[in-house]
C-alpha cells in the first residue's frame, strides 16, 4: 500500500527518477520545468530540505511498496495559518483516485501536524482533472489566477470546517 512520507534526502534518487519519467506527462498541464532543472536537481532538492527544516515549506512523497515515488504533494509558504498546495501524480496512477486520497490526507495532516487553517492550490483552466481532485478534496473555487505559468483558477478550502 503506498504511504505518504515526509521529505528527506534518502529520497532523491527516486524523486528524480519520478520526474525524468513523467517529464512530458507533466508539462501537457503545467509549464515545463526545463533542462536546467534537471541539470540543477542537486542544488534545487537541497534547497527544498532547508525550506522545510526552516518550517516555511513542507514537502511529501507518495511512496509506493518498491520504493517509487508516485506523487508529490507540497505546501508552500506556510504562514499566519495558511499555506499553498501543490501536487503531482504519475501518469500511471492518475485519473484512480490517488491525487484526491492523497490531497484529503494532506489537508488533514496539515490541520494537525501543521497547524494551517487554509489552503490554497491554483491549477491551470485546462487541467479539468486537478480541478476535479480539488473539488472533491473540499476545496472551493476562489478566483482566477496563473497557475504552473498558465491562465488558472485558485481553489481554498477551509481546514477547520468538518469535511
Amino acid at each position: 500500500m503506498p504511504e505518504l512520507q515526509r521529505l528527506t534526502a534518502a529520497h532523491a534518487p527516486a524523486v528524480l527518477a519520478f520526474e525524468r519519467a513523467n517529464r512530458a506527462y507533466f508539462a501537457a498541464s503545467i509549464a515545463d520545468r526545463g533542462d536546467e532543472f534537471f541539470a540543477e536537481f542537486t542544488e534545487r532538492y537541497s534547497a527544498l530540505l532547508a525550506e522545510q527544516e526552516a518550517g516555511i515549506s513542507a514537502f511529501y512523497l507518495l511512496v509506493a511498496e518498491d520504493g517509487a515515488v508516485l506523487g508529490r504533494f507540497n505546501l508552500y509558504d506556510l504562514e499566519d495559518g495558511t499555506a499553498e498546495l501543490g501536487y503531482r501524480v504519475a501518469q500511471h496512477v492518475a485519473g484512480r483516485g490517488v491525487a484526491t486520497a492523497t490531497v484529503r490526507e494532506l489537508c488533514r495532516l496539515a490541520a494537525t501536524r501543521h497547524g494551517l487553517r487554509t489552503l490554497r492550490a491554483g491549477t491551470s483552466r485546462e487541467n479539468v482533472a486537478s480541478q476535479r481532485v480539488l473539488t472533491k478534496a473540499g476545496f472551493t473555487p476562489a478566483d482566477p489566477g496563473v497557475s504552473g505559468g498558465k491562465d488558472g483558477l485558485w481553489y481554498q478550502r477551509d481546514l477547520t470546517a468538518q469535511q
